[in-house]
C-alpha cells in the first residue's frame, strides 16, 4: 500500500464562490519582496555572493568573495526601488503585503517605519534570503523561529504570514509547526486560498505567483520591457474579471521586487496596470492578511474523513456496502496508490473500476454470475430456477461495465 502525498484535485469542477467583500469580481494583491540586506553575501555570513534575482546576465555565485556588483544592485532597491514603490502605492491607495526578509528588515529601519506608516501589513519571508532545499530539518526549524524573534523585535509584532520561496521539502510543515501564522504562501496550485491539515493543526495557504511577478525581468524566458509586464498583468486581470462577472470570482497576485520593478523604466508597465484595475468597479484590493481573515470567516475548515487515509478496516467497513456482491474490490482498491485525487465519488470509483479490470477472467465471471442472480431474483422472487451460468466473454464484459455504471451514484451518496 502506497500513499501519494500530493494534491492533483483541489477544488475541482466547481470552486467555492468566495464572497469577497461588496460584491467583488476579483481580489488582486500586490506582494512586494523586501530581500535587500538579506541575500547571500559573505558578509551575512554565507559561502559566496548571491546569484539569483539581479539584472546581471548569467551571474553565478563567488564562493567565498564579496561579489561589489550584485551588493551595488541589491542596494538600490532598498535606496531607491523602494521609495519609488511607496510612493506609487500609497498615492494609488492601495495597501501592501510585505514579504520582509528578517534581517533585511533589521538592516532597513526607516523603510519598515515607512511601511508600519502606510499600514501596510509585514509577513515574514524567512530569516535569511538563501536556499533551503539541502538544509537539515532542525536547522530549519531553528531559523524559522529565529526569524519571527528577529522580525517581532524589529517591527514590534509577530508575522502572521509566512512565505519562504526557495523553500524545501520541510518548509510548510515546519512553518505549520510552529503554530503562529495565519496563512503560508509557499505554493503556487490554485486561483482561491485553501487549506491544508498538518496533523491537529488546519492550515490556511494563499497561493503567490511567480508568472504574474516582476522576476521574469530576471528570467528566461521573461520581460524586457515594462509594457511587456504590463500587457502579461492586463490580460491576467482582464481573463479572471470576466470570470468573476460570470459568477467565479478568483484572486490575482501580483509579485514585485523593489531592485526589479523599482527601476524608472518597469516601473512605468506597473503604474498603467494599477491604472487599468483601478478603472473597473467591484475590484478588491486587499493585504494578504485581509484575505485570510476573509476565508477564516467565510469558509472555515471542516474536517472530513479521507478515504485515502483510511485504515484497511474501515475502507472496507464504509464502502463494503455499496460494492455489493463486489465487496472483494475493497481491499484491492485500497492496495493502490491512493492519494487526494481518490479521496472524490469519482476518483474512488476510478480506483475500484481498475480493482475490477484488473481481476482474473474467473473473477469477474463471478461477479457476473452473482449479479444475474440478483436480478434473477428480483424478478421472479426467491425460490427460482438457477440462473443460466454466465459464461460469454462478451456478457461478463457487459455485466461488469453495468456494474461500474451502477457503483457510481452509490459512491455519490457517501462522498462529494
Amino acid at each position: 500500500m502506497t500513499r501519494y502525498p500530493r494534491d492533483m484535485r483541489g477544488y475541482g469542477a466547481t470552486p467555492p464562490v468566495p464572497r469577497w467583500p461588496d460584491g467583488a469580481k476579483i481580489a488582486v494583491q500586490f506582494v512586494l519582496n523586501y530581500e535587500e540586506g538579506g541575500e547571500n553575501c559573505v558578509l551575512h555570513g554565507d559561502a559566496a555572493s548571491e546569484a539569483f534575482l539581479s539584472d546581471i546576465p548569467g551571474a553565478v555565485p563567488w564562493p567565498g568573495q564579496r561579489h561589489w556588483n550584485m551588493e551595488s544592485i541589491y542596494e538600490y532597491g532598498a535606496r531607491a526601488g523602494f521609495w519609488r514603490l511607496h510612493d506609487l502605492f500609497t498615492e494609488a491607495g492601495i495597501p501592501l503585503t510585505i514579504y520582509g526578509v528578517a534581517t533585511a528588515l533589521a538592516r532597513s529601519p526607516e523603510q519598515v517605519a515607512a511601511m508600519t506608516d502606510a499600514g501596510w501589513e509585514i509577513a515574514s519571508h524567512g530569516l535569511k534570503w538563501i536556499d533551503h532545499k539541502d538544509m537539515p530539518e532542525h536547522e530549519e526549524r531553528a531559523a524559522i523561529a529565529e526569524a519571527v524573534r528577529l522580525h517581532t523585535e524589529v517591527v514590534g509584532e509577530r508575522p502572521r504570514g509566512w512565505y519562504t520561496g526557495r523553500c524545501s521539502a520541510n518548509t510548510v510543515r515546519l512553518v505549520a509547526e510552529e503554530g503562529g501564522f495565519d496563512y503560508i504562501s509557499d505554493c503556487y496550485d490554485d486561483d482561491l486560498p485553501h487549506w491544508r491539515e498538518f496533523a491537529r493543526r488546519d492550515q490556511l495557504m494563499i497561493p503567490y505567483s511567480l508568472e504574474t511577478n516582476d522576476m521574469r525581468f530576471a528570467a528566461t524566458p521573461g520581460w524586457v520591457t515594462g509594457g511587456d509586464f504590463e500587457t502579461y498583468l492586463k490580460d491576467t486581470f482582464d481573463t479572471l474579471y470576466a470570470e468573476g462577472a460570470a459568477g467565479a470570482p478568483k484572486m490575482m497576485t501580483v509579485g514585485l521586487h523593489c531592485r526589479l520593478i523599482g527601476r524608472p523604466g518597469k516601473i512605468a508597465g506597473l503604474r498603467r496596470f494599477i491604472e487599468h484595475v483601478q478603472r473597473h468597479d467591484a475590484v478588491w484590493c486587499p493585504r494578504r492578511c485581509d484575505i485570510a481573515r476573509h476565508w477564516v470567516a467565510t469558509h472555515p475548515h471542516h474536517r472530513q474523513e479521507r478515504p485515502s487515509a483510511m485504515k484497511e478496516a474501515r475502507f472496507t467497513e464504509v464502502f463494503g456496502p455499496a460494492l455489493g456482491a463486489g465487496k472483494w474490490l475493497a481491499p484491492r482498491a485500497w492496495a493502490l496508490e491512493l492519494g487526494p485525487g481518490h479521496d472524490s465519488a469519482i476518483g474512488l470509483h476510478n480506483a475500484f473500476c481498475r480493482a475490477l479490470r484488473s481481476a482474473s477472467c474467473a473473477e469477474r465471471a463471478a461477479l457476473a454470475q452473482e449479479m444475474a442472480g440478483a436480478a434473477q431474483s428480483a424478478t421472479v422472487g426467491a425460490g427460482g430456477d438457477e440462473p443460466a451460468a454466465v459464461t460469454d466473454a462478451h456478457a461478463v464484459d457487459r455485466a461488469c461495465t453495468a456494474y461500474e455504471t451502477a457503483l457510481l451514484p452509490r459512491l455519490r451518496e457517501l462522498l462529494p
